[in-house]
This record gives structure tokens, sequence and C-alpha cells, in this order.
């Protein structure tokens, strides 16, 4: 068999360390034995170019500049994540107060509780919180404890995502890819702060790289390995991570070298291996009595499955989520106000789009034109196997959050940042090799000549692939493929297939004419590409007109300059054309990597972060319009809404509300109304409205001025003057030093210092005194736990020494158990006010 034969038929994998030699070094490894491994059939059921009596091809190296440019990226990474990572705080006070809890005890670790004494549980499953909680109970309870392994995981989730990539499309895609990734805003963000986002990002991306492996030799084992990785993906943020399920399966079903039933019972052992990996935790907490463990915050039955399905999973398709506080407005108007507008452009938005969206039009114009090029490939095509995993990951994730009516959160985009990088990397890469050939084309040989199978000179020095040998360039059998060394720009790319010869005709004429059709589509489209991406952050940067002015022109003429440098590349000295690609790069890089930098450079505490500066007209990155309107129409008494804009009844940087606290605010209402908390601790609004049963200023203070919190009525508010409580609902604030003393007398008394309605006003409590502070209701005080009748019973058995005013927050349905025990407390107890904070005793006697 001669070498050519060698060539084609090994199906092999680039360089990898699992199989290199101890003399070869990390990133040089021979390609896989030939033959299939688990048993896979030879013949008929591989790849058409699949020839018995293969050999192994010759072990590959990548180009000297990769490991160095691979070490400044993670480093470079690893810099930006770390950098100041201490100023946030506890970030997520809901999550960290749930990470204290698990490093004092091994059953609220388990179970992922929200205090020690385990009461109620976060309302996600906890795998997140198991590695911050180890981290703390190594080094300590302090910010850099909790938030160091997020950075961490950020750093490996860009290292995975360069060797995902780089393993069928080369270093230089790698390095796109991870490059695209790090500097995403919102991925600076999430990597930075403690919500179960990070982890779920690194899991999903191993599994991409796991279903590349199965792809390449229909591997059993990496196929279950991707089942295994989506199924802690559950553990980590429930039913987000299968929103990838079908197409990795998919892919695997289209691409793997192997029969088609074999793939199916292969896809049945990886859900096998996801239900295992998944569902052992879900089944010990179902299996184990409600007595013996703490309740499932989140659903309203103490269910987990309930939860699943319902408030972390179809509630969030269709909106009917109960216990909530809102989901999204469709389009045409209605929704809640957490959640942004439905419809195609969400992820475009005011309030998505400085988060995700730089690059998000590039990558969907690079997969359609890779897609083209690829046209009638062989069925295990891995160019297009890779473009379908990336571009399915972002199109079926993408098009969920775009239509989800339930809760969505702009920091969900995440989970689509790798897919953005991959397709950016992967499409540029590809194009530019066309590019290259379409430059290289007058080298053909003269029309007529026939052409011998086997290899053929292209340009860079590689051998392309003849006809008569293999139809489909880059088949699920190609030995290395984009991995060899090109002193062209952008090294490390093999040439492109079509290299001057038709393979329909053998003419070289028709070769040449596609070579020159395909050349020039890749041109135009790399060109429309950067100037639509530099058009694009014109536009976002333009939504933050005080955030550096002098960027936005600066991008938009220089991406536009060098988007026709690279339509006249072919005529630009050999040597100017680095600097080209070097410019193309900045400009498109140059938006999102300075919302990175003040990212990483802002603190960001709460349950609704955000990336980059102020945004106009929106909600989330920025301010809210006049009145806390946001950018779907809906408005707020008094100041923004959540994200980095005011809270209502209080603006961002102090200011003071215009009419009160909003309607259903705990313990007071706007302009009269009847509040939706009757029973909470006191406050009335500007216009002497008072909330049923909820008692007047004595019980909580009045309202003024919409209810400015402590420092000014920021999020979490301080002590509000609508309870006289602190917090709320999506943050935690430090309580004074006489009420931290407050709570901390005698409490080894107690099994709880204190109660209080919601997690978040909890958790500040919990953080400051280090002890357990009973979460009445869950994160939004609207789960049943405990109910009225089980927290009279604690209280009777001195388990609880304080009850602290102030938290909740108007949910769609669910228990009003949190109602009737304020209720209870204010008409059994006295209330003292602490530095703003209504507290009542629930040691002292005399119900009455």
């Amino acid at each position: 068999m001669d070498r050519t034969e060698s060539l084609v038929t090994t199906p092999a994998s680039p360089p990898d360390a699992a199989t290199a030699p101890p003399s070869a070094g990390p990133d040089a490894a021979t390609a896989p034995r030939s033959g299939p491994p688990d048993g896979a059939t030879v013949g008929p059921a591989r790849s058409a170019s699949v020839h018995p009596g293969a050999v192994d091809a010759p072990p590959r190296r990548d180009p000297r500049w990769v490991r160095p440019a691979l070490a400044v990226l993670l480093l470079g990474t690893g810099l930006l994540y770390l950098w100041g990572l201490g100023a946030s705080g506890w970030a997520n006070s809901f999550y960290s107060a749930a990470v204290q809890a698990g490093a004092e005890s091994w059953k609220a670790f388990f179970y992922g509780s929200s205090d020690a004494a385990n009461s109620i549980t976060v309302d996600k499953t906890p795998a997140s919180l198991w590695l911050m909680a180890l981290s703390v109970r190594i080094f300590g309870l302090n910010s850099w404890a909790i938030l160091v392994p997020q950075a961490l995981l950020g750093v490996a989730s860009v290292g995975a995502l360069f060797a995902t990539v780089r393993r069928w499309y080369g270093p230089a895609a790698g390095l796109i890819a991870g490059t695209v990734l790090a500097l995403t805003p919102v991925a600076t963000l999430m990597f930075r702060f403690n919500n179960p986002d990070a982890l779920l990002v690194l899991l999903l991306v191993l599994g991409a790289y796991a279903t590349v492996r199965a792809v390449e030799t229909a591997s059993t084992r990496w196929i279950v390995l991707v089942g295994v990785l989506v199924g802690f993906g559950f553990l980590t943020k429930m039913l987000q991570a299968f929103l990838v399920i079908p197409v990795f399966a998919g892919v695997y079903l289209l691409g793997a070298p192997t029969g088609f039933w074999r793939r199916i019972r292969q896809l049945l052992l990886a859900g096998l291996g996801l239900i295992v990996a998944a569902g052992w935790w879900v089944a010990t907490v179902e299996l184990v009595p409600a007595s013996a463990r703490p309740y499932i915050g989140g659903s309203q039955q103490n269910s987990i499955l309930e939860l699943t399905l319902g408030y972390n999973g179809l509630g969030r398709i269709t909106g009917d989520e109960e216990g909530s506080i809102g989901g999204g407005a469709r389009m045409g108007g209605g929704g809640g106000p957490f959640s942004g507008q439905t419809g195609w452009l969400r992820m475009f938005d005011t309030e998505v789009g400085g988060q995700i969206s730089w690059l998000l039009p590039a990558a969907l114009i690079l997969l359609v034109a890779g897609l083209v090029l690829a046209g009638r490939a062989a069925r295990t095509d891995r160019r297009r196997a890779g473009l379908l995993l990336w571009g399915g990951w972002l199109l079926v994730t993408g098009l969920i959050f775009s239509f989800m009516s339930g809760i969505f959160h702009a920091y969900y985009t995440v989970a689509l940042a790798p897919a953005v990088g991959a397709l950016v990397g992967i499409g540029t890469v590809l194009l530019w090799r066309e590019r290259r050939a379409l430059a290289a084309e007058p080298a053909t040989p003269v029309t007529g000549t026939a052409v011998p199978a086997g290899p053929v000179a292209a340009p860079g020095g590689d051998a392309a692939t003849a006809p008569g040998v293999d139809s489909a360039p880059m088949s699920g059998v190609d030995p290395a493929p984009m991995s060899g060394v090109d002193p062209a720009p952008m090294s490390g790319v093999d040439p492109a297939p079509t290299s001057g010869v038709d393979s329909a005709t053998g003419s070289v004429a028709g070769g040449r004419r596609s070579v020159r059709w395909r050349g020039w589509f890749a041109t135009a489209t790399l060109a429309g590409a950067l100037a639509v991406t530099a058009w694009w952050s014109w536009q976002l940067l333009g939504r933050s007109p005080d955030f550096h002015p002098w960027l936005r022109p600066v991008v938009l003429v220089a991406g536009l300059a060098v988007a026709v440098l690279i339509v006249l590349a072919r005529r630009l000295p050999r040597r100017l054309v680095p600097v080209v690609l070097a410019l193309g790069a900045s400009a498109a890089l140059a938006g999102p990597a300075a919302y990175a930098a003040q990212t990483a450079g802002t603190p960001h505490t709460g349950s609704i972060p955000s990336a980059g500066p102020n945004v106009q007209g929106g909600f989330g990155p920025g301010r809210g319009g006049p009145g806390g309107r946001m950018g779907n129409g809906m408005e707020f008494p008094g100041g923004g809404f959540p994200g980095r804009g005011g809270f209502p009844g209080g603006n961002r940087d102090g200011g003071t509300g215009q009419n009160g606290p909003p309607p259903g605010f705990p313990g007071g209402t706007a302009n009269g109304g009847t509040g939706q908390f009757p029973g909470f601790p006191g406050g009335t609004g500007q216009d002497g409205g008072t909330g049923r049963d909820g008692g007047t200023g004595q019980n909580g203070g009045t309202g003024q001025n919409g209810g400015t919190g402590q420092d000014g009525g920021r999020i979490g508010g301080g002590q509000g003057r609508t309870g006289g409580g602190m917090g709320g609902l999506l943050n935690s604030r430090e309580p004074s030093a006489a009420l931290k003393a407050l709570l901390a007398a005698d409490a080894d008394d107690y099994t709880w210092v204190a109660a209080t309605v919601g997690s978040n006003n909890a958790s500040g409590y919990q953080l400051a005194t280090g002890r357990p502070v009973m979460a009445i209701g869950g994160f939004n005080g609207s789960d049943p736990s405990p109910t009225l009748a089980q927290f009279q019973a604690y209280v009777a058995e001195g388990k609880i020494h304080y009850f602290v005013g102030g938290g909740g927050f108007r949910a769609n349905g669910g228990s009003s158990a949190s109602q009737e025990i304020a209720a209870w407390v204010t008409e059994t107890f006295t209330a003292q006010t602490v530095d703003g904070v209504t507290v009542y005793d629930l040691s002292s006697a005399g119900e009455g």
C-alpha cells in the first residue's frame, strides 16, 4: 500500500497527550490505532474511503508557536478572572450562605441547604456548591475561597474549548475560539461570580470534547462519557444542561463511522450514563423521608421532581412557575418584570446584547458559510460535523432563551459563549484556507493535464487529497486534520481541499472554476463578517455613550478598513497580511474586551448581575429610564430595577424614589393600595396606604420618599423603611454592629439565631454572624416552609431566637405561609428597632 492510501485510510486524530509517547511531550502523539475500537465494524459500515490494511500515520506536532500562544491565552484568562476578585464580597449571598452551610454540615453539603440547621435548600441542584464548600472547608470562609474555584473553572473552560476545536480544525482555530470565550463579557462576569453557570459551562464544553472523540472512532466509552458529563450538568443547573442533548446525539448519529443500529445502541448507553450520573442524587432525595431532610426550596410540594419539571423546568419555557416572581414579556406586551421581552431579537436587545452578542452575527454568518462550503460531503465528514455540533448548540440554546416566557436573566447567555467562540474560530480558519487556495490558484497545472491519484502539492507545502482517493476531505478518517506547519499567515491549517482539481470530472479547468467561486465566496464572507461585527460593536458601544467614547468610531473605521483590505489581500505584499489579520482581530475584539475589562474591575453583588457599563434604556446592565422604566416598557415606581440599576424606591446612586414602595412589597404599599403580603411588620406608603394587618410606623416605620434604603436604596435596599427590614429579594446587606451583637447573643442556645422572610434577606444575617438563620418561604418567600404550625412549634421549643422584619416579594401564586407567620409574629410579640431594623424577640413570654 502506498503512502497516499495510508494517509487517507487511517482513522486518526491530531496530537493528544493521552496517546503520546513519553519522549514526544504532551502535544505530540501518534495517531490512533488502525482498525475500529470497541467492536466497530469495518467495510460498508464505515466511511467509503476506509480501506482494509490501513496503517498508522506518522505522528505530527503542532507548530512551535502553539504552546507559547496557549500559555499566554490561559495565563491572560487567569489574570482577567482573578484580578481583584475579592472586591465582590459575597457576590450572590444566596449561594454564599449555602456554601457556608455546606462547609459546616455534611448534610447541608449534600442537599445544598441554605443554612447548617437544614431548614430549606437552594432552588437548584447542589453540584456547583460542592466545589465552593470544599474550598471553604480548606481555606476558611472568605470571598476568595468562594470565588477562586469559579475563576479556575473559567480558565479550564477556555483550555477545554481550545482542545476541542483544535482537534479537528487546528491550533489557530482553537486559539481564536478560546480567546473569544475568554473575552466575552458575560463569561468574564460569571467566571468571577458564584452562580452555578461557571461549572455548567465547563461540563458542557467537556461534553462537546467527548462527542468529538466519540465521533472520530465510534467509541462507546467516549459517547457514554458524554452522557455522564451532561448528567453532572443536571446536578449543576438542572434541565438547562439538557439543551445540548439533541445536538450531541444528532451529531454522533450522523457522523460516527459505524453502522446505524450500533450508533443507536451506543446512544442508548449514553442515555443510561446520563440517568445514572444525574439520577443517583435525585433518587436519594426522593427516597429519604421529608422529616429527615431539608425542604426542597422552589417547590410547593417538597419534591425535587416538581422543582425539576416545574419551577426550574417547563415553567421556564411556558411562564407557568408557581411561586415565582414573574416571567418574560411576550411580544406585544405583558409578562413579568425580570426577563425582558421574548422574540427573535432578544439576544440583541438592550438588556442582553452587551453580554453575549458582540460576535454572534459573525458566528451565524460563518456557520452558514462553512456549511455551504461543506456541500454534499460524506456522512462522516468532520468539517460538517463540527459545524453542526457548535451551530446546533448555539441555535437550540439561543432560540430557547429567546422565546422562553418564564424567568430569564441576561447572564444565562454565558451558555452560548463557547459555541460563539468555536464558530468564529472554525469559520475564520476554514474560510481563510479557501481564500488562500484562491490566492494560489494561478499555480495549478495547465488545462487538460491528467492528474494521477495520489498526493497533490497544495498552497503551503502540504499534500492535498487527489480525486479517486477521497471525495470527502476532512472526513472522519483524516489522519491529522489541519495540524501541519505552514509559514503563511494562520499556519497550522492544512491547504484547501479544492486545490485546482474537480473530483467529479478530473478536469483542471472545472477545478479552477470551483476554486475561484469558493475562494471569492470565502473572501467576501470573511470581509462581510468583519464589517458586520464592526458595525454591531459600534451599535453596542453607542448604548453606553459615556464609556470610552473614542472607542466607538475607532472600532467601526478599523473594522471596515480591514474588511476592504481582506478583499484586496491578493494584491498586498505577503508580509503585510499578518498585520491586516491582527488589525482585523483587534477591531472585532476591542468592544467585548473593553466590556470584559470593565466587568473585571467592577464589584458585582446580588442575584441578577450583569456585565459591562451602564446601558441607556435597559434594565440589567445599567439604570432604568425615568421612573423605573425598563427596556420592555414596564415601569416601577422610583428608579430602575434589578441588575446594576436601582431597586424600586431608590436609585443606584443614592437618590430617593418617587411614589413609595411598589404595590405588594412587604409591609407597605404605594398610593394607598393594599399590600400583597398582609401581616408583614409595618410601614406605610407615601400617600398613607397601609398593608392589611401590617401595622403602621410603630412596627416598621413610615415610608419616606419611596422607601429609601440604607445608603440610598441600592439593590437590596439596606434597611428599607417599607418594613423595617434589610436586604430583600435580590441581595443582602451587612447588618450593623449592634444588630450583629444582638443576634449573636446566646446563639449556642438556639438552632436558628433568627428567622426572616426570603433567602437573600436571611443570607446577610447568616454570613455576618456565622450562625444558621431560617429563610422563611425560600428565595421568594412563597414556599410553604415552614408552615405556621411548624413555625409556632419551633418557637415553643425554643429553637428560634429572633424574627427580623422585611424580605419577601409579591409572587406568582405559591404559599401564603410566610404572610401568616409574619402576621402571627406581629400580633404576638413586641417589636424593637435596632439601627432601623425591626426585630421581634421570640423567646419573650406572653402570647396574646
